[in-house]
């Protein structure tokens, strides 16, 4: 992560902790990551592997469904992820419904 990273983003960022499921790059399968934080423009995930700055993303999140968008940043255990289109963050924080 460069020293102006966090200069750069656009939004408010909205804490949180859920989980989404990813694909990252030319993976076929995806994994289930924990999302950190959340904002129209972008996310961070909770990510063990390293992956290069560009790299594409597939994301299904909860309440919002299916987004992409490009690795921003990567470092120890994190992933910055901009997203492609805006979202609106709140929707991922709506409660399931059982019906």
């Amino acid at each position: 992560m460069t020293e102006d990273a966090p200069s750069k983003r656009a939004g408010t960022r909205d804490s949180l902790f859920l989980t989404a499921l990813m694909r990252l790059g030319s993976e076929t399968r995806l994994r289930e990551v924990r999302v950190r934080n959340l904002s129209e423009g972008g996310l961070m995930v909770e990510l063990a592997k390293v992956a290069e700055v560009g790299t594409p993303v597939a994301l299904e999140l909860r309440g919002i469904g299916d987004v992409t968008g490009k690795v921003a940043w990567c470092t120890a255990g994190r992933i910055g992820i901009a997203l492609d289109s805006p979202i609106n963050p709140k929707l991922a924080r709506k409660p399931v419904s059982g019906a």
